[in-house]
């Protein structure tokens, strides 16, 4: 399934949600999105858990 479908999807659930459900639950499936995308992304391979609680790299100025 191509990323332009999934987010359609995404896209028509969330609108789904705000417009039956109000805009808590819109907030709500936005959230679980978010956080299903990120679990997602781990169970994937392309994220690991340390990406979160290292510091990032600041690029020296000359």
């Amino acid at each position: 399934m191509s990323m332009a479908v999934v987010g359609m999807i995404a896209g028509m659930a969330l609108a789904f949600a705000g417009y039956f459900g109000g805009f808590g639950a819109f907030l709500l499936v936005a959230a679980l999105g978010a956080v299903g995308f990120v679990v997602g992304r781990f169970l994937d391979g392309d994220l690991e858990f340390g990406d979160f609680f290292r510091p990032r790299e600041r690029e020296r100025r000359r």
